[in-house]
């Protein structure tokens, strides 16, 4: 009886610790895209000051992008931890 009960709650905690795992990586993942883009923004704004709106623009459509990846990614790892 207890042994059944230690199977299935460590079961339970392994899902939940791969779903915060999943999660996690996915965030770290999108915040390293979005530094990067950030950067390389400013990189080419310093540049070409006279392109700054273009540039903005495509990064934030990019960051947008990548936000959403990221949300996508941490709802699938709780939909399989509560599976």
């Amino acid at each position: 009886m207890l042994g059944l009960f230690l199977l299935e709650a460590g079961a339970f905690l392994a899902s939940h610790l791969a779903a915060g795992f999943g999660a996690g990586i996915a965030v770290i993942g999108a915040g390293i895209g979005i530094g990067k883009i950030g950067a390389s923004a400013n990189e080419g704004i310093g540049r070409q000051p006279e392109a700054a709106a273009d540039i903005r623009g495509g990064s934030l459509i990019l960051s947008a992008l990548i936000e959403g990846i990221a949300l996508f990614a941490v709802v699938v790892t709780l939909l399989l931890a509560l599976k």
